[in-house]
């Protein structure tokens, strides 16, 4: 019955080789957005945690948008590198730094001047949206640079080099949270700047990112940039990048906005300081626990990719269909972990670290047992659409996969449950879990279809384009 896992050892091989980088860059940014959080929990009250969540929310669409940029182009890249195409991949790089470029440019600078009236948005809470606005003036500026890097760092990562993206973030993330002690606290000689000084010392460490992947790029002779081609990429690719990454980009930016507005609805309920901060808690410590299971799909796309674009799309069907069942196994293990580790140790030993009120605590827990109960679908969802479907070219269906369950369901569940019915965050928090179920079935009906396999790298290039 499970034939199709038996794919030998060296296929095992390549999938935890190409997985540990990504395990351990994620581990790493996550960790350390934890302890970053930890510092922001430890000022008094819930009302700064409360407001860095706020101004994340449209900074995560941001990094959505930029994701979606990213997974566009390894759709590409990762074809392309099958074939030896470097000079192809040289031109989807340029493409990517231009758009991820004038999104989080126009983005800054919203933030920067118009940073109450945009964050107000979100919530209604005077107090809150004053602290968020603040930060959201300064760190807006970080991802003009963080977007370049990750345009970069995910090139690599489709063309079997994770570990740059380990090295480049490992420095990155140790520095903002040194800089954060540094700067939130006033340690060293530096004023204290409370939330702001988060904001600095992200703004810091992205620059540093961005010098750090400056330098590998002009020394690094395994994959070499050429100015002509990234400057000029053509028309040709410009379309086809278009074709694969617009979809993308829609989804993400689609998602990100869809999720967004969840906690844009709990800053609307009663209670909305001690939700939200529960929800930064819990988000991060998610997030951390699920390093391992959201890798599988990352790894999927490269894999799918790849073995696309070398023409040995025969034995892609079954490929797809063993990363998509270890995805399922791995979160259905660690989302069990999860729900003990929940009970047993984060509840009576990490929030006691946090300067959280009682009821957030209770709050944070409740989302993590939730969310780890539903983890081996979401765990198949991811590897499903972000790894098989997308490295397998099929970008429209798995956008309409990812979006319809979102909009069409879930948010309007959680909207009625908590802003019309007004019923406790549980009940909402369940309405929005309940979508990973919905998106599981309709991914399971288009991977069987088998109409996801699709070779994208067939263009052919004008001489003036060269």
């Amino acid at each position: 019955m499970l034939s199709y896992m038996n794919r030998g050892r060296l296929f095992y091989k390549d999938v935890v080789t190409l997985a540990l980088p990504i395990i351990a860059q994620n581990l790493i940014t996550e960790s350390l957005a934890l302890v970053d959080t930890f510092m922001v929990g430890s000022l008094p009250g819930d009302a700064p945690m409360a407001a860095v969540t706020l101004a994340n929310i449209p900074i995560f669409v941001i990094l959505l948008l930029i994701f979606g940029l990213q997974s566009g182009a390894s759709v590409l890249i990762s074809q392309f590198w099958g074939k030896g195409d470097t000079d192809s991949i040289n031109r989807v790089i340029g493409i990517g730094v231009y758009a991820a470029g004038a999104i989080t440019v126009s983005f800054a600078l919203i933030m920067f001047f118009f940073p109450v009236q945009f964050i107000g948005l979100f919530s209604n809470n005077d107090e809150i949206v004053a602290i968020a606005a603040e930060y959201g003036r300064i760190v807006g500026f970080s991802y003009v640079f963080n977007s370049i890097t990750q345009v970069y760092l995910g090139a690599h990562r489709s063309m079997e080099n994770p570990k740059l993206g380990l090295a480049v973030l490992s420095v990155s993330m140790c520095s903002n949270t040194f800089l954060n002690w540094v700067f939130i606290f006033g340690n060293l000689g530096a004023p204290a700047l409370g939330v702001v000084g988060a904001a600095v010392g992200t703004l810091c460490a992205r620059i540093l990112e961005f010098i750090v992947m400056a330098v590998y790029a002009v020394c690094n002779k395994r994959f070499r940039l050429k100015p002509a081609l990234l400057l000029r990429p053509g028309r040709e690719l410009m379309k086809s990048y278009a074709r694969y990454s617009t979809p993308v980009v829609l989804n993400e930016t689609m998602w990100g906005l869809g999720t967004s507005l969840y906690p844009t609805i709990m800053g609307y309920m009663a209670g909305s300081t001690e939700i939200l901060a529960g929800y930064a808690i819990s988000g991060n410590i998610e997030k951390v626990c699920t390093v391992v299971v959201f890798a599988i799909a990352g790894t999927a796309a490269i894999i799918v990719g790849r073995e696309i674009g070398a023409g040995r799309a025969s034995t892609v069907y079954d490929t797809g269909k063993c990363l998509n069942t270890l995805a399922f196994l791995t979160g259905l293990a660690v989302g069990a972990a999860g729900i003990l580790g929940a009970l047993f140790f984060v509840s009576p030993v990490v929030y006691p670290l946090f300067g959280l009120s009682q009821e957030a605590r209770d709050i944070a827990t409740m989302m993590l047992i939730v969310t780890f109960a539903f983890l081996s679908v979401r765990s198949f969802n991811s590897t499903n659409i972000v790894g098989v479907l997308r490295g397998g070219g099929d970008v429209r269906a798995a956008t309409i996969t990812d979006l319809i369950p979102l909009w069409c369901f879930a948010l309007p569940l959680s909207a009625i449950f908590g802003l019309v019915l007004h019923l406790d965050i549980f009940w909402v928090y369940m309405g929005i879990s309940l979508e990973n179920v919905l998106k599981f079935f309709l991914g399971v009906r288009r991977f069987r279809s088998g109409a996801w396999i699709h070779d994208v790298t067939q263009i052919s290039y004008r001489k003036a384009e060269v």
